[in-house]
């Protein structure tokens, strides 16, 4: 390109006073402009390249590493001095997480960890529980460090915190104080530390499914291309834990309601149903039945347990009668006695403990009893749902089993029980770890978590007391269906119920909820709520009879 002319250079003879306002010579003349011109065009170029840089670091590949460190650096701590409140919680948050681990080395396992891990060594569909969580620990196998899965568990347990925090701030302007007061409750919590130092499946659906309604609560209106993403977000937790299926009919039910476009809706449909169908036919493949498990019936059948009565049953078929029991006879104490204990009615069958035939006996006796005695099950259910609400926790369903909830002063054993691959629990365990994979306690550190779970828990009265304040942020808004907070609520209600109504009642089951139920109780606080209950105030205010005191007449 040519350059612009030198300074000082001779640019054309110089006028003369006869000359003066005269046109200069053609050639010169039109080498000058032309050459002024392009220096122009150069200049700016020049200054629009500086300017798309500065705007987008990423453009210019020249950017040395230590000012990208520096700008990033430089945005967190804004970010910290934004939220000064929050980061200290947080802080605090992943220090108890880190203590946990040191404390209880490398994980903590409940009897149901073993399943998981023996699908992870060898996978296979399961026929009672999903394989997404046996999945995660197949990912992770390579390393052998039961310390890394559950850092990453511990890692989405702060990452659940970060989401209802920054969901709150972004969309429902929350100031930062209350936005990390609801954000407290998944943070600090003791028990849902100690579940994610656990080797269990919870913590996964749970954190997918608080990434599905973030995205989708996110904006007002997400694109279909969000909708696929939280579809496949779904369909992963469902694959994690049977209850994503509820989940799934919440969020369409929401963006049916929220009046989302038809192609949202069916992007996370198709989305949803890719790793479902995925997995189905791989059990129709293995197992000859296309289906995600076949346990529906083992866990109805430990529902109806205690109080089925066979002589309200019309015409029970002879086959289903051995699964009948007497209340003061052969009934076990517990429902979870139904499909646990060894002593079940449903190993008076043949054939191996899961077999697909218990499954359909029990699913249809569990049925005929629900119809026979409807009273009776929604008693039951009602009764385990309520118990969610209690203040004091209480040992259930067994000493044993409440135990592996909790921060042990000893390390409890690995189970010796055969897994049907020629090797034991803990011997599977072991070869997964590598090493020895029993839970080893570090004092003080073991110490300080078993004291601290004892005063910082979120009781059970506080759960409804949060499912309430977000109820009460959706009467102002019954004209749009109690607004956006109308999706954490149901969704909190329907994982507490869905236990009581299909299996059994499980502290466990309670942690899921919890960030929903925060999630909604927060947006009970949002600008239009506010404004709402405001207006209803100053209208009861106007519409008071204003009572003055009559003037004393003067005496004669």
């Amino acid at each position: 390109m040519a350059k612009p002319p030198v300074d000082g250079a001779s640019q054309g003879p110089a006028p003369t006073a006869g000359t003066v306002g005269d046109a200069p010579p053609a050639g010169d003349g039109e080498q000058v402009a032309e050459t002024e011109i392009q220096a122009v065009i150069d200049a700016a170029e020049q200054a629009a390249e500086q300017d798309a840089a500065a705007a987008d670091p990423a453009r210019d590949q020249r950017v040395p590493f230590g000012d990208r460190l520096r700008r990033g650096v430089s945005y967190l701590g804004g970010s910290v001095r934004r939220n000064p409140l929050f980061t200290v919680i947080l802080v605090i948050a992943a220090a108890l997480r880190g203590i946990a681990m040191v404390g209880y080395r490398p994980a903590m396992f409940f009897n149901d960890s073993f399943d998981y891990l023996h699908v992870a060594l060898s996978p296979y569909p399961h026929q009672l529980r999903p394989d997404g969580y046996s999945f995660y620990l197949w990912l992770l196998k390579p390393f052998h460090s039961f310390a890394l899965v559950v850092g990453v568990q511990h890692l989405m347990g702060l990452g659940m915190g970060l989401m209802v925090y920054a969901l709150l701030r972004h969309r429902f302007s929350l100031p930062g104080w209350g936005a990390t007061l609801a954000a407290v409750p998944i943070l600090l919590d003791a028990y849902q530390i100690q579940l994610e130092q656990l080797v269990l499946s919870d913590v996964q659906f749970t954190f997918l499914t608080v990434v599905a309604v973030t995205l989708l609560l996110w904006k007002d209106r997400p694109s279909w291309r969000v909708g696929a993403v939280i579809g496949l977000l779904i369909g992963v937790s469902w694959l994690t834990r049977s209850v994503g299926l509820p989940v799934l009919l919440g969020v369409l039910g929401y963006m049916v309601i929220r009046w989302m476009n038809w192609r949202v809706l069916a992007a996370t449909v198709v989305a949803c149903a890719i790793p479902v169908v995925a997995y189905m036919s791989w059990y129709k493949a293995e197992e000859g039945k296309f289906a995600i498990t076949e346990s529906n019936g083992f866990f109805l059948y430990a529902r109806v347990y205690k109080f089925a009565d066979c002589h309200k049953i019309k015409n029970l078929p002879v086959e289903e009668m051995i699964l009948c029991t007497e209340k003061d006879g052969t009934r076990l104490p517990n429902s979870q006695d139904g499909i646990w204990n060894e002593a079940s009615p449903l190993n008076r069958y043949t054939g191996t403990r899961w077999d697909p035939e218990k499954n359909r006996l029990g699913n249809d006796y569990a049925k005929r009893v629900i119809m026979a005695q409807p009273g009776d099950y929604a008693k039951t259910v009602g009764h385990d749902f309520l118990r969610v609400f209690n203040w004091n926790r209480t040992v259930f369903p067994d000493k044993s089993t409440y135990s592996q909830y909790e921060f042990g002063k000893k390390a409890r054993p690995l189970a010796t029980w055969p897994m049907g691959s020629g090797a034991t629990a803990a011997e599977e365990a072991n070869a997964y770890e590598h090493g020895p994979a029993r839970t080893r306690l570090t004092q003080p550190f073991a110490g300080f978590m078993h004291h601290y779970q004892h005063y910082v828990y979120l009781r059970g009265t506080l759960v409804g007391a949060l499912l309430l304040v977000g109820l009460a942020g959706m009467l102002p808004l019954w004209r749009r269906f109690g607004g956006p907070a109308i999706l954490p609520l149901v969704l909190a209600v329907g994982l507490l119920l869905a236990p009581a109504a299909t299996a059994e009642f499980d502290y466990r089951y309670v942690l899921p909820a919890v960030p929903l139920a925060c999630l909604a109780a927060g947006m009970a606080f949002q600008a239009d709520v506010r404004t709402k209950y405001a207006r209803l105030l100053f209208w009861r205010k106007r519409q008071a009879p204003a009572t003055k005191p009559e003037p004393e007449t003067a005496s004669a």
